[in-house]
């Protein structure tokens, strides 16, 4: 039986994260990944895999830009309260 999460623990830094951009590029990845069952099915697994493939790195380079972005900024904003006080 699979453990329910009560609580997850963010780091301060990733507070500005922007979630629904986040979410957005989920649902763009399950369109692909929709798109490639439908090529597959067609008998085109080469050009399936091959979206896959290439829209894993695309994913994961665009969250981590998100990541970055927020990390920025949390250091952006650490910054600017040091030199106010």
């Amino acid at each position: 039986m699979p453990r329910k999460v009560r609580s997850v623990r963010v780091p301060e830094a990733l507070a500005t994260l922007d979630l629904s951009a986040v979410v957005h590029e989920c649902e763009r990845y399950l369109r692909d990944l929709e798109s490639a069952t439908l090529l597959r099915l067609d008998g085109n697994k080469e050009a399936a895999d091959a979206l896959i493939k290439s829209r894993q790195a695309d994913l994961g380079r665009k969250i981590g830009m998100k990541v970055w972005e927020a990390r920025v900024a949390f250091g952006k904003k650490e910054r600017a309260q040091e030199g106010g006080e």
